[in-house]
Protein backbone atom coordinates (compact mmCIF):
# COMPACT_ATOMS: atom_id res chain seq x y z
CA UNK A 1 0.00 0.00 0.00
CA UNK A 2 1.32 3.71 -0.97
CA UNK A 3 2.18 5.67 2.04
CA UNK A 4 2.74 8.82 0.84
CA UNK A 5 1.47 10.62 -2.02
CA UNK A 6 -0.46 13.68 -3.10
CA UNK A 7 -4.49 12.79 -4.05
CA UNK A 8 -6.63 15.09 -5.73
CA UNK A 9 -10.68 15.15 -5.82
CA UNK A 10 -13.09 17.34 -6.93
CA UNK A 11 -16.64 18.33 -6.51
CA UNK A 12 -19.04 20.65 -8.35
CA UNK A 13 -22.04 22.86 -7.25
CA UNK A 14 -25.70 22.26 -8.30
CA UNK A 15 -25.99 24.13 -10.82
CA UNK A 16 -23.46 22.52 -12.86
CA UNK A 17 -24.77 21.21 -16.13
CA UNK A 18 -24.26 17.77 -15.38
CA UNK A 19 -25.49 17.86 -11.92
CA UNK A 20 -28.40 20.00 -13.26
CA UNK A 21 -29.21 16.98 -15.51
CA UNK A 22 -29.17 14.74 -12.02
CA UNK A 23 -31.50 16.74 -10.07
CA UNK A 24 -33.89 16.84 -12.82
CA UNK A 25 -33.79 12.92 -13.33
CA UNK A 26 -33.89 12.50 -9.94
CA UNK A 27 -37.18 14.84 -9.22
CA UNK A 28 -38.89 12.76 -11.94
CA UNK A 29 -38.00 9.56 -10.11
CA UNK A 30 -39.64 11.37 -6.80
CA UNK A 31 -42.49 12.98 -8.26
CA UNK A 32 -42.81 8.93 -9.58
CA UNK A 33 -42.70 7.16 -6.39
CA UNK A 34 -44.53 9.84 -4.30
CA UNK A 35 -47.81 9.21 -6.39
CA UNK A 36 -46.64 5.22 -6.85
CA UNK A 37 -44.18 3.48 -4.65
CA UNK A 38 -44.09 0.75 -7.32
CA UNK A 39 -43.28 2.58 -10.41
CA UNK A 40 -40.64 2.00 -13.01
CA UNK A 41 -38.82 4.97 -13.72
CA UNK A 42 -35.66 5.22 -15.79
CA UNK A 43 -35.29 9.26 -16.64
CA UNK A 44 -32.13 10.59 -18.23
CA UNK A 45 -31.46 14.58 -19.57
CA UNK A 46 -29.12 16.20 -21.49
CA UNK A 47 -28.47 20.14 -21.45
CA UNK A 48 -27.04 22.70 -23.89
CA UNK A 49 -27.74 26.10 -24.67
CA UNK A 50 -31.29 27.23 -24.74
CA UNK A 51 -32.37 23.46 -24.65
CA UNK A 52 -33.53 20.45 -22.74
CA UNK A 53 -33.68 16.63 -23.94
CA UNK A 54 -35.61 13.87 -21.57
CA UNK A 55 -35.33 10.62 -22.06
CA UNK A 56 -37.58 8.14 -20.06
CA UNK A 57 -39.18 5.22 -20.20
CA UNK A 58 -41.40 4.44 -17.43
CA UNK A 59 -44.24 1.95 -16.04
CA UNK A 60 -46.67 3.43 -13.66
CA UNK A 61 -50.21 4.62 -12.41
CA UNK A 62 -48.84 8.07 -11.56
CA UNK A 63 -48.91 10.96 -13.44
CA UNK A 64 -46.21 13.28 -14.13
CA UNK A 65 -45.75 16.59 -15.73
CA UNK A 66 -42.08 15.92 -17.05
CA UNK A 67 -41.39 19.49 -18.64
CA UNK A 68 -42.85 21.25 -15.32
CA UNK A 69 -40.73 19.20 -13.20
CA UNK A 70 -37.81 20.17 -15.15
CA UNK A 71 -38.46 24.28 -15.13
CA UNK A 72 -39.27 24.06 -11.42
CA UNK A 73 -35.67 22.45 -10.93
CA UNK A 74 -34.18 25.07 -13.47
CA UNK A 75 -35.92 27.87 -11.77
CA UNK A 76 -34.49 27.09 -7.92
CA UNK A 77 -31.26 26.38 -8.53
CA UNK A 78 -31.07 29.57 -10.17
CA UNK A 79 -30.72 29.68 -13.63
CA UNK A 80 -32.32 33.18 -14.68
CA UNK A 81 -30.71 34.97 -17.14
CA UNK A 82 -31.19 35.11 -20.88
CA UNK A 83 -29.07 32.22 -22.61
CA UNK A 84 -30.48 29.58 -20.30
CA UNK A 85 -33.72 29.96 -17.89
CA UNK A 86 -36.75 28.31 -16.72
CA UNK A 87 -39.27 30.41 -18.70
CA UNK A 88 -37.98 30.40 -22.42
CA UNK A 89 -35.79 27.13 -22.59
CA UNK A 90 -36.95 24.31 -24.91
CA UNK A 91 -37.76 20.95 -23.33
CA UNK A 92 -38.00 18.05 -25.69
CA UNK A 93 -39.43 14.75 -24.54
CA UNK A 94 -38.77 11.16 -25.48
CA UNK A 95 -40.64 9.05 -23.18
CA UNK A 96 -42.28 5.00 -23.55
CA UNK A 97 -44.97 3.97 -21.57
CA UNK A 98 -44.24 0.45 -20.80
CA UNK A 99 -46.91 -2.40 -19.86
CA UNK A 100 -47.58 -2.75 -16.23
CA UNK A 101 -44.05 -4.44 -13.99
CA UNK A 102 -45.79 -6.95 -12.27
CA UNK A 103 -42.48 -8.44 -10.80
CA UNK A 104 -42.64 -4.64 -9.05
CA UNK A 105 -45.86 -4.95 -7.45
CA UNK A 106 -44.80 -6.44 -4.11
CA UNK A 107 -44.76 -4.71 -0.91
CA UNK A 108 -41.50 -5.86 0.58
CA UNK A 109 -42.37 -4.91 4.23
CA UNK A 110 -44.51 -8.10 4.26
CA UNK A 111 -42.33 -10.53 2.51
CA UNK A 112 -41.25 -13.70 4.26
CA UNK A 113 -37.68 -14.53 3.69
CA UNK A 114 -38.59 -17.28 1.24
CA UNK A 115 -40.34 -14.65 -1.00
CA UNK A 116 -37.33 -12.13 -0.94
CA UNK A 117 -35.26 -14.89 -1.90
CA UNK A 118 -37.54 -15.36 -4.92
CA UNK A 119 -37.39 -11.58 -6.08
CA UNK A 120 -34.27 -11.23 -8.67
CA UNK A 121 -31.95 -8.69 -9.86
CA UNK A 122 -32.88 -7.52 -13.32
CA UNK A 123 -29.17 -5.95 -14.14
CA UNK A 124 -25.87 -7.31 -13.89
CA UNK A 125 -23.74 -4.81 -11.99
CA UNK A 126 -19.95 -4.70 -10.48
CA UNK A 127 -20.24 -2.31 -7.65
CA UNK A 128 -18.38 -1.03 -5.03
CA UNK A 129 -18.46 1.02 -1.41
CA UNK A 130 -15.95 2.33 1.10
CA UNK A 131 -15.55 3.74 4.18
CA UNK A 132 -12.24 5.34 5.53
CA UNK A 133 -11.58 6.91 9.12
CA UNK A 134 -10.11 10.31 7.39
CA UNK A 135 -12.97 11.99 7.99
CA UNK A 136 -15.97 12.04 11.11
CA UNK A 137 -18.32 11.19 7.95
CA UNK A 138 -15.88 8.09 7.73
CA UNK A 139 -15.11 9.57 3.86
CA UNK A 140 -11.97 10.54 1.64
CA UNK A 141 -10.57 13.88 3.13
CA UNK A 142 -9.76 15.00 -0.80
CA UNK A 143 -13.65 14.40 -1.91
CA UNK A 144 -15.24 15.12 1.77
CA UNK A 145 -13.46 19.00 1.28
CA UNK A 146 -14.59 19.23 -2.58
CA UNK A 147 -18.09 19.03 -1.06
CA UNK A 148 -17.42 21.31 1.71
CA UNK A 149 -16.32 23.84 -0.61
CA UNK A 150 -18.81 23.56 -3.10
CA UNK A 151 -21.52 23.73 -0.60
CA UNK A 152 -20.23 27.05 0.63
CA UNK A 153 -19.76 28.50 -2.79
CA UNK A 154 -23.30 28.10 -3.05
CA UNK A 155 -24.53 28.96 0.40
CA UNK A 156 -22.87 32.58 -0.06
CA UNK A 157 -24.54 32.87 -3.79
CA UNK A 158 -27.55 32.38 -2.14
CA UNK A 159 -27.31 34.30 0.91
CA UNK A 160 -26.41 37.10 -1.52
CA UNK A 161 -23.40 37.49 0.36
CA UNK A 162 -21.80 37.33 -3.06
CA UNK A 163 -24.63 38.88 -5.44
CA UNK A 164 -22.68 38.45 -8.41
CA UNK A 165 -22.48 34.53 -8.56
CA UNK A 166 -24.03 32.34 -10.76
CA UNK A 167 -25.29 28.66 -10.13
CA UNK A 168 -22.18 26.85 -11.69
CA UNK A 169 -18.84 26.11 -9.67
CA UNK A 170 -16.20 23.96 -9.65
CA UNK A 171 -13.99 22.93 -6.42
CA UNK A 172 -10.89 20.68 -6.26
CA UNK A 173 -8.27 20.27 -3.13
CA UNK A 174 -5.56 18.46 -3.11
CA UNK A 175 -4.20 16.33 -0.14
CA UNK A 176 -0.84 15.10 0.51
CA UNK A 177 -0.39 11.61 3.20
CA UNK A 178 2.16 10.90 5.17
CA UNK A 179 2.57 7.14 6.31
CA UNK A 180 -1.14 6.88 4.61
CA UNK A 181 -2.59 9.47 6.98
CA UNK A 182 -3.53 13.61 5.70
CA UNK A 183 -1.15 15.57 6.71
CA UNK A 184 -0.92 18.98 5.00
CA UNK A 185 -3.39 20.79 2.58
CA UNK A 186 -1.37 21.02 -0.92
CA UNK A 187 -3.86 22.67 -2.86
CA UNK A 188 -7.11 24.27 -3.50
CA UNK A 189 -9.05 25.16 -6.42
CA UNK A 190 -12.50 27.28 -7.10
CA UNK A 191 -13.84 28.03 -10.33
CA UNK A 192 -16.98 30.26 -9.58
CA UNK A 193 -18.74 31.32 -12.26
CA UNK A 194 -19.56 35.18 -12.04
CA UNK A 195 -20.90 38.06 -13.27
CA UNK A 196 -24.69 38.14 -13.67
CA UNK A 197 -25.80 39.93 -16.12
CA UNK A 198 -27.85 41.62 -13.78
CA UNK A 199 -25.57 42.91 -11.92
CA UNK A 200 -24.02 46.25 -12.82
CA UNK A 201 -20.09 46.57 -12.34
CA UNK A 202 -19.19 43.09 -12.10
CA UNK A 203 -15.48 42.53 -9.74
CA UNK A 204 -12.29 42.76 -10.78
CA UNK A 205 -10.75 39.08 -11.14
CA UNK A 206 -8.44 40.38 -7.82
CA UNK A 207 -11.92 41.25 -6.10
CA UNK A 208 -13.36 37.78 -6.86
CA UNK A 209 -10.45 36.28 -5.57
CA UNK A 210 -10.26 37.89 -2.39
CA UNK A 211 -13.91 36.95 -1.77
CA UNK A 212 -14.18 33.60 -1.96
CA UNK A 213 -10.95 33.52 -0.18
CA UNK A 214 -12.39 34.96 2.68
CA UNK A 215 -16.27 33.59 2.24
CA UNK A 216 -15.93 30.31 0.62
CA UNK A 217 -12.29 28.74 1.50
CA UNK A 218 -11.69 29.81 4.86
CA UNK A 219 -14.80 28.76 6.45
CA UNK A 220 -15.13 25.75 5.32
CA UNK A 221 -11.61 24.70 6.40
CA UNK A 222 -12.91 26.24 10.31
CA UNK A 223 -13.50 22.92 11.73
CA UNK A 224 -11.23 21.22 10.20
CA UNK A 225 -7.94 19.41 11.58
CA UNK A 226 -5.72 19.72 8.75
CA UNK A 227 -6.03 23.40 7.26
CA UNK A 228 -4.37 24.99 4.75
CA UNK A 229 -1.31 26.71 5.43
CA UNK A 230 1.73 29.34 4.19
CA UNK A 231 2.41 26.29 1.60
CA UNK A 232 -1.14 25.01 0.36
CA UNK A 233 -1.62 26.48 -3.07
CA UNK A 234 -4.69 28.80 -3.53
CA UNK A 235 -6.36 28.84 -6.77
CA UNK A 236 -9.33 30.90 -7.34
CA UNK A 237 -10.50 31.36 -11.20
CA UNK A 238 -6.74 30.69 -12.41
CA UNK A 239 -7.81 31.05 -16.34
CA UNK A 240 -9.58 34.05 -15.66
CA UNK A 241 -13.25 35.61 -15.63
CA UNK A 242 -15.61 32.99 -15.73
CA UNK A 243 -18.47 34.53 -17.44
CA UNK A 244 -22.25 33.32 -17.44
CA UNK A 245 -21.00 29.00 -16.62
CA UNK A 246 -23.79 26.80 -16.83
CA UNK A 247 -25.49 25.44 -19.74
CA UNK A 248 -24.81 28.66 -21.90
CA UNK A 249 -20.96 27.31 -21.73
CA UNK A 250 -20.96 23.85 -21.47
CA UNK A 251 -23.42 20.97 -21.85
CA UNK A 252 -24.83 18.30 -19.71
CA UNK A 253 -26.06 15.21 -19.19
CA UNK A 254 -27.08 12.43 -16.25
CA UNK A 255 -24.26 10.23 -14.29
CA UNK A 256 -21.22 11.61 -16.11
CA UNK A 257 -20.08 12.69 -12.35
CA UNK A 258 -20.18 9.54 -10.56
CA UNK A 259 -16.79 9.89 -8.98
CA UNK A 260 -18.19 13.29 -7.15
CA UNK A 261 -21.41 11.25 -6.52
CA UNK A 262 -19.25 8.71 -4.24
CA UNK A 263 -16.13 8.41 -3.18
CA UNK A 264 -14.15 11.15 -5.78
CA UNK A 265 -11.85 8.46 -7.20
CA UNK A 266 -10.27 7.85 -4.30
CA UNK A 267 -11.79 4.48 -4.15
CA UNK A 268 -13.17 2.78 -7.16
CA UNK A 269 -16.77 3.23 -8.16
CA UNK A 270 -19.19 1.33 -10.66
CA UNK A 271 -19.46 2.58 -13.88
CA UNK A 272 -23.31 2.94 -13.79
CA UNK A 273 -25.11 6.01 -13.44
CA UNK A 274 -26.75 6.26 -9.88
CA UNK A 275 -29.78 9.25 -10.41
CA UNK A 276 -32.52 9.03 -12.93
CA UNK A 277 -33.17 5.05 -11.25
CA UNK A 278 -35.94 3.87 -9.40
CA UNK A 279 -35.47 1.38 -6.55
CA UNK A 280 -35.82 -1.82 -8.41
CA UNK A 281 -32.59 -0.44 -9.82
CA UNK A 282 -29.69 -2.67 -8.06
CA UNK A 283 -27.03 -0.65 -9.50
CA UNK A 284 -28.06 2.32 -7.65
CA UNK A 285 -29.40 0.71 -4.25
CA UNK A 286 -26.72 -1.96 -3.86
CA UNK A 287 -23.99 0.63 -4.30
CA UNK A 288 -25.63 2.35 -1.35
CA UNK A 289 -25.95 -1.08 0.57
CA UNK A 290 -22.00 -1.71 -0.27
CA UNK A 291 -21.24 1.75 1.34
CA UNK A 292 -23.48 0.85 4.39
CA UNK A 293 -20.97 -2.51 5.33
CA UNK A 294 -17.96 -0.60 4.41
CA UNK A 295 -18.78 2.03 6.77
CA UNK A 296 -20.20 -0.46 9.53
CA UNK A 297 -16.82 -2.16 9.39
CA UNK A 298 -14.58 0.94 9.66
CA UNK A 299 -16.67 2.16 12.32
CA UNK A 300 -16.10 -1.36 14.27
CA UNK A 301 -12.37 -0.63 14.00
CA UNK A 302 -11.87 -3.77 11.87
CA UNK A 303 -10.17 -1.35 9.43
CA UNK A 304 -8.68 1.63 8.82
CA UNK A 305 -9.96 1.40 4.92
CA UNK A 306 -12.48 -1.26 3.80
CA UNK A 307 -13.35 -1.26 0.29
CA UNK A 308 -16.71 -3.92 -0.35
CA UNK A 309 -17.00 -5.35 -3.96
CA UNK A 310 -20.22 -6.46 -4.64
CA UNK A 311 -21.14 -8.44 -8.48
CA UNK A 312 -24.41 -8.93 -9.42
CA UNK A 313 -26.19 -11.94 -12.36
CA UNK A 314 -29.26 -11.39 -14.28
CA UNK A 315 -31.77 -13.02 -12.65
CA UNK A 316 -30.23 -13.82 -8.93
CA UNK A 317 -31.29 -12.79 -5.52
CA UNK A 318 -28.35 -12.56 -4.26
CA UNK A 319 -24.93 -11.41 -5.48
CA UNK A 320 -22.53 -13.78 -6.68
CA UNK A 321 -19.49 -12.28 -5.33
CA UNK A 322 -18.97 -10.42 -2.65
CA UNK A 323 -15.45 -9.46 -1.85
CA UNK A 324 -13.25 -6.71 0.75
CA UNK A 325 -10.08 -5.46 0.51
CA UNK A 326 -8.74 -3.39 3.91
CA UNK A 327 -5.39 -2.49 1.73
CA UNK A 328 -3.03 -3.51 4.59
CA UNK A 329 -5.40 -1.60 7.41
CA UNK A 330 -7.47 -4.71 8.27
CA UNK A 331 -6.93 -5.75 12.20
CA UNK A 332 -8.55 -9.36 11.12
CA UNK A 333 -7.70 -11.27 7.78
CA UNK A 334 -9.77 -9.71 5.19
CA UNK A 335 -11.39 -13.29 4.22
CA UNK A 336 -12.65 -13.09 7.82
CA UNK A 337 -13.96 -9.77 8.34
CA UNK A 338 -15.93 -10.82 4.48
CA UNK A 339 -17.55 -14.08 6.50
CA UNK A 340 -18.63 -11.07 8.87
CA UNK A 341 -20.57 -8.76 6.11
CA UNK A 342 -22.31 -12.02 4.92
CA UNK A 343 -23.08 -12.56 8.41
CA UNK A 344 -24.44 -8.94 9.02
CA UNK A 345 -25.34 -7.44 5.75
CA UNK A 346 -28.17 -9.07 3.26
CA UNK A 347 -27.59 -7.84 0.15
CA UNK A 348 -30.83 -8.85 -1.61
CA UNK A 349 -32.64 -6.41 -3.60
CA UNK A 350 -36.10 -6.56 -1.26
CA UNK A 351 -33.95 -6.90 1.56
CA UNK A 352 -31.80 -3.34 0.18
CA UNK A 353 -35.29 -2.00 -0.60
CA UNK A 354 -37.28 -2.62 2.71
CA UNK A 355 -34.25 -2.27 5.42
CA UNK A 356 -33.74 1.54 3.69
CA UNK A 357 -37.28 2.38 2.50
CA UNK A 358 -36.46 3.58 -0.23
CA UNK A 359 -39.64 3.26 -2.32
CA UNK A 360 -41.32 5.48 0.58
CA UNK A 361 -38.94 8.01 1.03
CA UNK A 362 -40.06 10.37 -1.31
CA UNK A 363 -43.48 10.74 0.41
CA UNK A 364 -42.24 11.15 3.67
CA UNK A 365 -39.31 13.50 2.87
CA UNK A 366 -40.48 17.03 2.13
CA UNK A 367 -39.52 18.76 -1.14
CA UNK A 368 -38.64 14.59 -2.56
CA UNK A 369 -35.93 12.15 -1.29
CA UNK A 370 -33.61 11.24 -4.47
CA UNK A 371 -33.65 14.80 -5.78
CA UNK A 372 -31.58 15.74 -2.30
CA UNK A 373 -28.81 12.53 -3.62
CA UNK A 374 -28.54 14.44 -6.65
CA UNK A 375 -25.64 17.06 -5.86
CA UNK A 376 -22.64 17.02 -3.30
CA UNK A 377 -22.67 12.85 -2.87
CA UNK A 378 -25.07 10.34 -3.10
CA UNK A 379 -22.90 8.83 0.33
CA UNK A 380 -21.09 10.54 3.34
CA UNK A 381 -23.59 13.01 3.82
CA UNK A 382 -23.94 14.55 7.06
CA UNK A 383 -26.72 17.04 6.12
CA UNK A 384 -29.52 14.16 5.62
CA UNK A 385 -30.85 11.15 7.62
CA UNK A 386 -29.66 8.78 5.11
CA UNK A 387 -30.01 4.92 6.28
CA UNK A 388 -26.53 3.47 4.88
CA UNK A 389 -24.64 6.14 6.55
CA UNK A 390 -25.54 4.48 10.15
CA UNK A 391 -23.21 2.58 11.96
CA UNK A 392 -25.97 0.62 13.75
CA UNK A 393 -24.29 -2.76 13.74
CA UNK A 394 -21.03 -1.57 14.16
CA UNK A 395 -20.49 -2.61 18.04
CA UNK A 396 -21.78 -6.02 17.16
CA UNK A 397 -19.88 -6.65 15.06
CA UNK A 398 -16.77 -5.52 17.19
CA UNK A 399 -17.48 -8.62 19.74
CA UNK A 400 -17.82 -10.46 17.17
CA UNK A 401 -14.73 -10.44 15.91
CA UNK A 402 -12.91 -9.67 19.47
CA UNK A 403 -11.57 -6.47 18.98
Amino acid sequence: MKKNFIFSSESVTEGHPDKLCDQISDAIVDHFLQQDPYASVIAECAVSTAILFIAARFSSSAYVDFSNVARTVISQIGYEQKEFNSKTCSIITSLKELPPETQHNFDERKLSEEEIEQIPVRNQVTLFGFACNQTSAFMPLPVWLAHKLARKLTSVRLQRMLPYLMPDGKTQVGVEYRNGRPSHIHSITVIASQLKPTYKGGPELSRLRDDITEMVVKPSFHDEEVRPDNRTKIFINPDGPFILGGPSVHSGLTGRKNSIDTYGEYARQSGAALSGKDPMRIDRVGAYAARYAAKNIVAAGLAEECELQLSYSIGLARPVSIQVETFGTGKIPDDKIASLVEKYFDFRLASIIRQFNLRYLPSIIKGGFYRKLSAYGHVGRMDIGLPWELTDKAAAIREDAGL
